[in-house]
């Protein structure tokens, strides 16, 4: 294992780790990140503050909402098994599935996911897209599997995740969570010197498990099949099993934190048809259209959204009786 591989990779894990200060004169350093800041809302408005314009553009279309779930729905925690979702935030969740076709889009197992949000009639996607579930056609209370791409990596998953486990004892605050499909490695507790070492070790593992790729993403390094699918294809196979995939009067609008989510934004934004909302507090490169700043902005936004669809459902029966 080159030093220079590990050192890149350790650059791009501090990339998306919060920012941090790069200069001397702390006036200097707030200066220059609120003239980045100022320069990429530009590039990214807020989707609340242009709420009435993305509503405006969505007048006629169907609605379709994709939610990405750590850092979106539910805070980043130190303790990856203790981001609950907040009652409030499943209350505007479920508010929105009544209106909206509604999925979440996680690199979570489905299984953690769905335990943390606890509603019915909705689709989880979770290990990247890996593993789709959706509400049967008889009962929408039950779930059913519409996609799995990577079964014949289950037992190689499982298999990496006890060597990791073992591996990482060594290394005080790593941890390894088993997503089904792929596996997470978190290093939100490990101190900075020690992420070299964490990471030359999941490296090494990787040599003997050609068909697995590594991808990085906030203060986690995870190992997932080498196929070619991610969550912007899940959107596309979610689109196409609702069967409005090819139609111009459907507005799929993604809401995600995370560089697995830029995807799902690219699709967006290739297709010409859809809205990408970042979650984030800091400028950084994305392909998403407009931004929030945290899950309390994002509960803002759906809860709006609910609001105007229960006032553009008023406004069409008060029109019908008039006539």
């Amino acid at each position: 294992m080159v030093a220079g591989k590990i050192e890149t990779l350790i650059d791009s894990l501090r990339d998306l780790s919060p920012t941090r200060v790069r200069s001397s004169s702390a006036d200097e350093y707030v200066y220059e990140k609120d003239g980045e800041r100022s320069s990429w809302i530009a590039l990214h408005p807020s989707a609340l503050d242009l709420f009435d314009k993305i509503m405006s553009d969505a007048e006629g279309k169907e609605i379709i909402m994709f939610l990405d779930y750590d850092g979106t729905l539910s805070l980043i925690t130190e303790d990856h098994d203790k981001a609950y979702l907040t009652d409030e935030m499943r209350e505007a969740v479920k508010e929105v599935a009544i209106y909206f076709k509604t999925a979440i889009i996680s690199g979570r197992s489905t299984d953690k996911v769905q335990s943390f949000v606890k509603l019915t009639g909705i689709h989880y996607a979770g290990s990247h897209g890996m593993d789709i579930k959706g509400p049967t056609n008889t009962d929408k209370t039950n779930q059913e599997v519409m996609f799995q791409p990577a079964s014949e990596y289950l037992p190689m998953i499982d298999e990496v995740v006890n060597i990791l486990k073992e591996k990482t004892k060594s290394i005080p605050g790593a941890a390894v969570e088993h997503n089904k499909f792929c596996l997470t490695v978190h290093f939100r507790r490990v101190d900075e010197k020690g992420w070299a070492a964490l990471a030359e070790l999941v490296e090494m593992v990787l040599i003997n498990y050609p068909k697995l790729r590594l991808t990085q993403g906030r203060k986690v390094l995870e190992l997932r099949p080498s196929i070619k699918w991610d969550k912007g294809k899940a959107l596309e196979f979610l689109l196409n099993s609702l069967g409005i995939a090819e139609s111009k009067d459907v507005l799929p609008v993604y809401i995600g934190d995370d560089r697995t989510d830029e995807d799902a934004f690219k699709v967006l934004r290739e297709r010409g048809q859809g809205l990408g909302i970042v979650v984030s507090k800091t400028s950084k490169e994305t392909n998403a259209s407009y931004s929030l700043q945290d899950p309390s902005e994002v509960q803002e936004f759906l809860k709006r959204l609910v609001k105007w669809k229960q006032h553009t459902l008023g406004q069409s029966k008060k029109n019908q009786f008039i006539r």
